[in-house]
């Protein structure tokens, strides 16, 4: 593929310039198929959803349905190519998340991943696994807030169950249990919402008493 040098110039001043603002490293971009997940790692992600719960002593609660285990592992590792291609992935992430904030892209910034993501294995009607939105580096200043999906057994909350996360590697998904990652530290999107809403609102009346302040 050939670029002009518009192109280069803003991929590489967006590189630049988000590498610094996120301190994390640039994964390779995806240049394989919708159907070109190994079976090696199809295997083994199946036998990981497939085994959510064990041990937990959760009583009544049944396992994860086995060939709802391979259901969901398959589009988990399939359907992310699929969506490179509807958001023209052709460079690494932190460079798509610029084309995109530019409108050279139509998607593909980690919340429009996770957001199809969740939509996809939603169709599914999943009775033994649910599905979790949780979000990462909210209070971290010094990173790009981060989303993905999670899934669990169901009635488990997400931190028992495995990340799904299509864009660190720009549509090869990357996989682990929640607690064993790595580069993200997750919380529930929820409690980041209202984290969100109780700093905003600290910051308003923050506001209100310097305005008052001003006016004695």
């Amino acid at each position: 593929m050939r670029f002009d040098r518009r192109q280069f110039l803003v991929a590489g001043a967006g590189l630049a310039t988000l590498t610094l603002v996120a301190g994390c490293d640039t994964p390779q971009v995806a240049t394989s198929g919708p159907n070109a997940a190994p079976m090696g790692e199809e295997a083994a992600l199946t036998a990981l959803i497939a085994g959510l719960g064990a041990g937990l002593g959760a009583g009544n609660t049944p396992g994860v349905d086995a060939e709802e285990a391979a259901r969901a592992a398959h589009i988990a590792l399939s359907y992310p190519h699929v969506l490179a291609e509807r958001y023209e992935i052709t460079d690494p992430p932190l460079v798509h998340n610029t084309k995109v904030n530019m409108g050279l892209r139509p998607r593909g910034l980690c919340h429009h991943w996770a957001q199809d993501m969740e939509t996809r294995l939603a169709q599914e009607n999943f009775q033994t696994l649910d599905l979790h939105r949780a979000i990462a580096n909210a209070d971290n200043p010094f990173r790009i807030e981060h989303s993905t999906v999670i899934i669990s057994r169901k009635g488990d909350t997400m931190f028992d169950g495995v990340v799904l996360d299509p864009w660190r590697n720009g549509g090869d998904l990357a996989w682990s249990m929640t607690r064993e990652d790595k580069e993200y530290r997750w919380q529930p999107r929820g409690e980041v919402f209202d984290y969100k809403r109780s700093r905003e609102a600290k910051r308003r009346e923050l506001r209100q008493q310097v305005r008052a302040a001003r006016d004695l």
